[in-house]
């Protein structure tokens, strides 16, 4: 029996640029007046990425689909898992579009190309867009700005999202320091039966220690229900249920590859 021994990528994040962004620049009237939005530029980012940064009020949702981890740095930051081998995302048809069954994306993804950036010694957040050839075009229709240098309601809708996801991904920072600190995450390896006597060993990541969590003490479990914490630890342990997921869509794919 052969083993394939891979290693969880979380985010290919040691690079100075958040995931997924090669040249994010705020967004600027004058400057990008003529700059638009690509129709249907598709998902194809996502490839190669097997874990994606998720927010704390995602994980209900992201439970049903995704198995939710934690990154193995101090952070301790939530991520769902896409994939078990390094640099594939199960979930990425070959045409950009995500897979049907998984009915929730996570908002990461979703954001792309737009994010804030803070800027220079300011604590004023401005809204930037990743200027590339992929995802961006001059003269397209869907434009940042009107003629009258006025933000469209492509760009107010991003300016919105991003504020929410900002605040959710402050939320989720408390969350995770907390989690990092309580002793309660431990180091964990999945074993995927991939067929055809191949088993693969993904580790790199942590989980929620379950009998640990059953032992807090009762002022703990007071506290984390005062935060409003409890369930989005339950959402993560019953997400393990979707590391069967991820056997099946890595069956399939294999199958494919060999028919």
């Amino acid at each position: 029996m052969s083993k394939d021994s891979q290693k969880n990528t979380t985010e290919k994040q040691n690079s100075a640029l958040p995931l997924f962004y090669s040249n994010p620049v705020p967004l600027d009237a004058k400057k990008h007046v003529d700059v638009a939005l690509k129709k249907n530029f598709g998902l194809g980012f996502t490839a190669g990425i097997n874990a994606i940064p998720i927010n704390l009020i995602e994980m209900p949702q992201i439970c049903h689909y995704y198995p939710i981890a934690f990154s193995p740095d101090s952070n301790a930051t939530p991520v769902a898992i896409l994939g078990v081998r390094n640099d594939e995302n199960l979930f990425l048809n070959e045409d950009g579009t995500w897979n049907s069954d998984a009915l929730y994306i996570p908002a990461y993804i979703r954001r792309y190309p737009f994010i804030f950036s803070e800027m220079p010694n300011s604590d004023q957040l401005s809204l930037c867009i990743d200027l590339n050839d992929d995802v961006t075009e001059e003269g397209g229709e869907q434009k940042f700005f009107d003629d009258e240098g006025k933000p469209t309601d492509l760009a107010n809708n991003a300016l919105e999202f991003c504020k929410s996801y900002h605040a959710a991904a402050r939320q989720t920072l408390e969350f995770s320091t907390w989690l990092a600190d309580s002793d309660l995450l431990i180091e964990r390896e999945a074993q995927i039966n991939a067929g055809e006597n191949t088993r693969i060993n993904f580790s790199g990541f942590r989980i929620i220690n379950e009998k640990k969590l059953a032992e807090l003490p009762d002022e703990k479990i007071v506290e984390l229900h005062k935060k409003g914490w409890l369930p989005f630890l339950y959402a993560h342990l019953f997400s393990g249920a979707q590391w069967q997921r991820l056997t099946l869509l890595l069956r399939d794919k294999e199958q494919k590859k060999a028919a």
